[in-house]
């Protein structure tokens, strides 16, 4: 980056940057959700490289307080670049990041978290050795009297997971390597929640799961859009997208090509702007509704 790039940068996290108004996402219509002010978080033409090779080249996004979005698109499409931005593993080369309304850098996880944002990854980075209480903590463990509280905790553990309506596991005390896929992404989330996140961004949360584990793990995402906590789910199962999310936003090749209300797209127009960045079956349809307004 050179100095007058550097120079351009928006502000740190949770401070406002100077500068001239941006234009808003593009896309087919504005995202669904139940805030009616600035979305919760927004990209703006988001670009980043690696070396010669551009990953992203002008992602939009925007996410509703309690809302949840669907963020697809095939292999390739730079949807793991984008959610690992907002993580704050990597900083954008370009564009403009917000959180409820005001410009912020996220240059490092911790800034991510000082917002408010915590992201489950498909590795759920949990320890198998390790119980679910031990897990939920690690890194924030509860002391008295500069001893580890473990009723503390333990109470805080199972609350939580009662919040979540987490009634499949026998025992918080039990080692997380005894618990099936759809319990440890439970675990995973409940720990999210405990961190009082804002937005719990959700890595394929259901790869790999058996048809009952899905179903724990997607009332778990309506759990938290019921609670207020917006969710960011990246999937490649438009059976799980359609049954969850409010709204959608496609990526094609590190573009954003659509995005708005789950109502808008059946799966075959998602899966055309996922393999070609564009659906002649949406362009009909709207010249359609435009012919008879």
């Amino acid at each position: 980056m050179t100095p007058a790039d550097d120079a351009s940068r928006p502000a740190p996290a949770g401070r406002e940057a100077s500068g001239g108004a941006q234009p808003a996402p593009a896309g087919r219509a504005g995202p669904a959700g139940t805030s009616s002010g600035a979305p919760l978080l927004e990209l703006r033409g988001i670009t980043k490289h690696f070396g010669a090779v551009q990953a992203l080249d002008g992602v939009d996004l925007a996410v509703e307080e309690g809302q949840v979005m669907a963020l697809v698109g095939d292999n390739g499409a730079g949807k793991s670049v984008t959610i690992k931005t907002i993580s704050g593993i990597w900083e954008p080369d370009d564009g403009q990041v917000l959180w409820k309304g005001r410009p912020v850098v996220i240059a490092h996880p911790n800034d991510a978290r000082d917002l408010g944002i915590t992201t489950v990854y498909q590795d759920l980075a949990l320890c198998d050795n390790l119980d679910i209480v031990q897990n939920m903590f690690l890194g924030r463990e509860k002391l008295r009297h500069r001893l580890l509280d473990e009723d503390e905790m333990e109470k805080a553990a199972k609350a939580t997971l009662a919040d979540l309506s987490v009634t499949t596991i026998r025992s918080i005390r039990q080692p997380v390597a005894s618990l099936s896929g759809g319990q440890r992404q439970s675990v995973a989330v409940a720990k999210a929640v405990m961190a009082n996140s804002k937005l719990v961004i959700l890595d394929e949360p259901t790869a790999a799961l058996g048809v009952a584990q899905t179903e724990m793990v997607l009332s778990l995402v309506r759990r938290l859009s019921e609670q207020g906590v917006a969710v960011l789910a990246i999937s490649h199962n438009l059976n799980d997208v359609f049954a969850v999310a409010d709204a959608i936003t496609v990526l094609h090749l590190g573009h954003t090509v659509a995005a708005g209300p789950i109502a808008n797209f059946d799966s075959q127009v998602a899966v055309d702007y996922m393999t070609t960045g564009r659906s002649e079956r949406d362009a009909a349809s709207a010249a359609l509704a435009t012919e008879t307004e």
